[in-house]
């Protein structure tokens, strides 16, 4: 929590009107707390798992593609 508090801090001190912070992992509950702590700066977070989905999303640097697996059950045939 002490990284995240002197990010906030820091938003504060360039009297900031917003904040956006992004992750390739997780934020900390505390950190979403912050986030959306009233009185506070409003920051935007975006974890690894959103960051995907917006790369997916706007076709940034990724591409993404189906796939269907299909097996064949050769004793289903042997039967026949």
């Amino acid at each position: 929590m002490e990284g995240e508090t002197s990010r906030t801090s820091a938003l504060t001190e360039r009297h900031a009107d917003k904040g956006l912070f992004i992750t390739t992992g997780a934020f900390t509950s505390q950190a979403s707390e912050e986030a959306t702590r009233d009185g506070a700066i409003a920051i935007d977070l975006i974890d690894g798992e959103r960051l995907c989905e917006l790369l997916k999303q706007y076709d940034l640097g990724v591409a993404t593609r189906m796939i269907e697996e299909v097996t064949i059950d050769g004793a289903w045939f042997d039967g026949l």
